[in-house]
């Protein structure tokens, strides 16, 4: 019987450790990067990109039926069973009389900073046909977004793509006075500047390579690589809690085109300040709501006016 992936909800469908083999059969560009590790086991190397690139495409082909998907260099690469998390902890807020969840095509999600990668649209629409607005204020990040919405059929019905030009505001500018969105969400830049986000890359290689037993040298350029991310993915002035002070006060003039508004938050020491101010906005429902992926908690907030 497969280990269950501690912490990850329900319905996640990568509560189980990965099967390799039946991922190579869906990616065949997979196997190049996937070797016997020490404990017997089928893996790959995490700290190489171009694995975990590979790994990526192999997951949304085999789960979601994604044909193309792929990043510009540089690009931030994500680690799809905590996204899918998020994902499932919102539709959890989204449920009619009976209890039961709201799918189809009229529950329409605002994505904030859906980057290159889509990975959210992707996830949400395939599991629950949700319709999404993706939104980003980096070009290349809608262009290459808009290529993997194009590319498979499958999502093209579902997905819209907006390029914010204020980089300045968050709702302004996308949300339309037509709009009306059930849900709102967001994984914030939660770095202050670029050499505390490669410090924090830094922390996460030697933790990798602590795990294979093994002390590689790596320089900045290195750690870039291994843990991709633009400036503006990873950064914002202020870090993660001016984002979200923003995102809380700029929600309030939105109030009555969206019911629930969400963010991931980082650091945990952030939440409070954020119940308070939202409490200040007028918000009559605030919910935080905790993750996990083994000895890794995250958390969203969650709030309606």
């Amino acid at each position: 019987m497969a280990t269950i992936k501690k912490g990850l909800h329900p319905r996640n469908k990568h509560r189980g450790q990965y099967d390799f083999e039946q991922l190579c059969k869906a990616s065949s560009v997979l196997s190049e990067f996937v070797s016997t590790n020490a404990h017997g086991n089928l893996s790959i190397d995490f700290s190489d990109p171009k694995a975990v690139l590979a790994l990526n495409q192999a997951l949304l082909k085999q789960f979601y039926n994604i044909d193309f998907w792929h990043l510009p260099e540089g690009y931030l690469c994500p680690p799809i069973p905590g996204r899918a998390d998020y994902i499932h902890g919102l539709a959890d807020l989204l449920v009619d009389d009976k209890g039961d969840i709201l799918q189809g095509k009229q529950v329409k999600v605002l994505d904030i900073g859906m980057g290159a990668n889509c990975i959210y649209p992707i996830i949400g629409s395939q599991s629950y046909g949700w319709s999404f607005v993706g939104a980003d204020i980096d070009p290349v990040a809608v262009k290459m977004a808009s290529l993997i919405v194009k590319s498979n059929k499958n999502l093209n019905p579902f997905i819209k793509l907006r390029l914010q030009k204020d980089k300045n505001s968050i709702f302004n500018n996308i949300i339309k006075a037509n709009d009306k969105f059930s849900l709102t969400m967001c994984n914030p830049p939660f770095h202050s500047s670029m050499e505390q986000a490669q410090m924090g890359s830094a922390r996460k290689v030697a933790n990798l390579n602590k795990k294979k037993n093994q002390q590689t040298d790596l320089n900045q350029q290195q750690v870039a690589l291994n843990f991709a991310g633009k400036e503006n993915e990873l950064c914002c002035a202020g870090g993660e809690i001016a984002f979200l002070k923003q995102m809380a006060t700029e929600s309030a003039q939105f109030a009555e085109q969206v019911t629930w508004f969400s963010s991931l938050i980082s650091k945990s020491e952030n939440v409070s300040p954020i119940k308070k101010l939202l409490a200040t906005l007028g918000a009559n429902q605030v919910k935080v709501v905790e993750m996990a992926q083994g000895q890794k908690v995250s958390r969203f907030i969650a709030w309606s006016f």
